[in-house]
């Protein structure tokens, strides 16, 4: 089938679309920026091949980039934490959301997927999160957005449109055209300093992630909700477990959940007057002190995807790194010597 994706430029995006390639699928892009394109992909790939250059806020782009496609898979979004850019972002995600999902179900596709949040359903001392939780109503601007697109989407799926959902965990991984907020995590751990603190990190790797999403593709048409997450990591055994695989004990120092979390609350006061776009808010800092995890066991069951371990994941993602220039030869130990 050929498949319209929207974000596929971006981490989850562009692994998404090579292994919807690798599996036999046509892909179109919508894009804005076909220089990104061919720089993620490289010029002349398959995946540069077929594309629309527009946005996902313009409709009538929209309605071009979908023509001739038999499936949708919705992936783009703004991630942006400044006070300054709220109501772009809230615009942006939402006239999204509703160009290219309403734009599928109008014109009969019954392969859609979107891609949404487990930040949708955060609160603090939940149990661990399933697909069924309730949408939270306040947050951050992107967090808004990502809870209005989930009401949205449940609203056609409570008629019966086969929209398929995907609620990722926190995606690290090799490859990343940008950096994503998980993987930026780790390599702050690795290059910088950890942090010991309440909860935990729970990794999903980016590619177990694209092979629920062609998966969920190929699924016969019904609404369905699948959360993607491997172990919660205590904050406690994330060293261990970095120098498990580079052979480099990381520096750490333990700050208290409670002392985060009022870091986070001055980043809120000081955004008011300085914008600045680090992720040190009241909102991030609980979700890090207070996660209580994602339950991934429908997904196991009912679909038979796995994920793997934490150790795997990190030791490609940091390898990765190393490639691409962010960190040092000292930094990641033996996978410096191990690199192909």
């Amino acid at each position: 089938m050929r498949v319209l994706v929207t974000g596929g430029t971006g981490f989850t995006g562009s692994h998404t679309v090579r292994a919807l390639l690798e599996a036999g699928h046509r892909v179109r892009l919508l894009v804005r920026d076909r220089a990104k394109l061919e720089r993620v992909f490289g010029p002349g790939s398959a995946a540069a091949e077929d594309h629309v250059v527009g946005d996902v806020t313009r409709r009538e782009d929209v309605q071009r980039a979908m023509e001739g496609c038999d499936a949708v898979a919705h992936m783009a979004a703004v991630v942006d934490l400044r006070a300054s850019n709220a109501a772009y972002v809230l615009h942006t995600n939402r006239a999204g959301v509703e160009n290219v999902i309403d734009g599928a179900v109008a014109a009969g596709i019954e392969s859609i997927l979107y891609v949404s949040s487990l930040g949708a359903f955060f609160r603090p001392g939940a149990p661990p999160l399933t697909p069924d939780e309730p949408i939270l109503t306040k947050g951050s601007a992107y967090a808004r957005s990502k809870a209005e697109g989930e009401r949205h989407v449940r609203a056609f799926q409570d008629r019966g449109v086969p929209i398929r959902i995907s609620y990722p965990a926190g995606v690290v991984g090799p490859d990343d055209p940008g950096m994503s907020e998980t993987n930026e995590a780790v390599l702050a751990w690795t290059g910088t300093m950890g942090i010991d603190t309440s909860s935990g990190i729970q990794l999903l790797d980016v590619r177990d992630l694209a092979r629920l999403h062609v998966k969920l593709l190929a699924l016969p048409p019904r609404p369905c909700r699948y959360v993607a997450a491997g172990e919660l990591i205590p904050w406690s055994r994330f060293a261990d477990l970095l120098e498990s695989v580079t052979g480099v004990r990381p520096r750490v120092v333990p700050i208290p959940g409670p002392a985060l979390r009022g870091l986070g609350l001055l980043g809120d006061w000081v955004k008011r007057v300085w914008d600045f776009p680090y992720p040190i808010t009241y909102e991030s800092m609980s979700m890090a002190t207070q996660w209580p995890g994602a339950d991934a066991s429908r997904t196991v069951r009912e679909l038979g995807i796995t994920f793997r371990p934490a150790a795997e994941s990190l030791r490609d993602t940091l390898r990765w790194m190393y490639e691409a220039g962010h960190l040092s030869a000292q930094q990641v130990g033996r996978l410096a010597t191990s690199a192909p």
